[in-house]
């Protein structure tokens, strides 16, 4: 990597430079290669892709103590901040406001964003054959763990059952996407989502080390013990409910819970808290998200709905997702 060979039994740290920042200073993204001592599969883990999501970075560090090199099949190459310079700031963005989750595969010539993609696809992407990419929701969201993957493809549904978040949900390739850059290179991917921006969430940083850690187990790289696998919901379907008028928001579901047609969700009421008005489920389901903001208007995003049934398709994208 770069021009460092991890030999065998190794786990080694490496610095790789991108860009220059204002201050003349090197800018390099942080990698960790725990190179195996057996042969196996190279997998990559990658959090922070968005600077102010953090836990991926938490769940990437508990991971790599737990793994030792000696005993480890294959490679696992780690980065748990892919957008340092997001990351400095508390930002999603680049200085320059580019998503670098819409900027793969990127160009060696393109913008800060650009180039960061490409090195990551070139030094990370394509030494690999799987890839674990680790996001929460976006701001004044959260997020009920939750995999995003092509859950048609047989190899891609395994790792998913392995993994056992308690949603799987299947989710269209998203234009400049690490995913959709990394799946037209073939490589199996699953994404993450679990808790909200700026914060540690104890609950999503658990179920992402014990997810990732099966899965390395099902591809055959660890032996270890770990809780039961439990089964996870295949979601085809999900859809936000919105509020119909503007106001303050009472929600009055829990991520995670199970709600029917026509269930009260929240309630929006005037800032005396007279005229309310009910929001409810307009399909049976799951609560997967939900807003963190009491303040909305009319068409804001309460609640994120899974589907227990549905025909094959998710609802578009809004801007932040993935």
């Amino acid at each position: 990597m770069g021009d460092v060979t991890v030999l065998p039994g190794r786990k080694i740290q490496i610095e790789l430079p991108f860009a220059k920042v204002v201050t003349g200073a090197t800018e390099s993204l942080p990698v960790k290669v725990i190179n195996g001592r057996s042969a196996g599969p190279n997998v990559w883990l990658s959090a922070a892709i968005h600077g102010d999501e953090l836990n991926g970075i938490q769940i990437i560090r508990r991971v790599i103590k737990e793994l030792d090199a000696k005993m480890l099949r294959g490679a696992v190459i780690a980065v748990p901040i892919v957008n340092p310079l997001g990351f400095i700031t508390q930002s999603r963005y680049l200085p320059d406001r580019r998503d670098l989750n819409r900027s793969f595969p990127g160009s060696a010539r393109g913008s800060t964003a650009s180039r960061l993609a490409h090195l990551f696809m070139e030094q990370v992407v394509d030494q690999c054959s799987v890839g674990i990419d680790l996001h929460t929701a976006t701001n004044h969201r959260i997020n009920h763990p939750q995999l995003r993957a092509n859950l048609d493809d047989p190899t891609t549904l395994e790792l998913a059952r392995a993994f056992a978040a308690p949603f799987s949900i299947h989710a269209r390739l998203r234009d400049g996407s690490l995913r959709q850059a990394a799946a037209e290179r073939d490589k199996t991917v699953l994404l993450y989502e679990a808790g909200q921006a700026h914060r540690f969430d104890d609950d999503a940083i658990e179920t992402g080390v014990v997810g990732v850690m099966r899965t390395l187990r099902a591809l055959g790289m660890i032996d270890v013990r770990l809780p039961r696998v439990r089964q996870t919901h295949l979601i085809r379907r999900t859809r936000w409910v919105r509020a119909r008028r503007g106001g303050i928001a009472d929600i009055q579901v829990a991520l995670g819970q199970h709600v029917v047609n026509g269930e009260t969700l929240a309630s929006i009421s005037d800032a005396f808290g007279m005229r309310p008005t009910q929001v409810k489920a307009s399909e049976t389901g799951w609560v997967i998200a939900q807003s963190l903001r009491p303040l909305v208007n009319s068409g804001d995003s309460l609640v994120h709905i899974a589907s227990a049934r549905g025909p094959d398709r998710d609802e578009p994208a809004e801007k932040g997702a993935e």
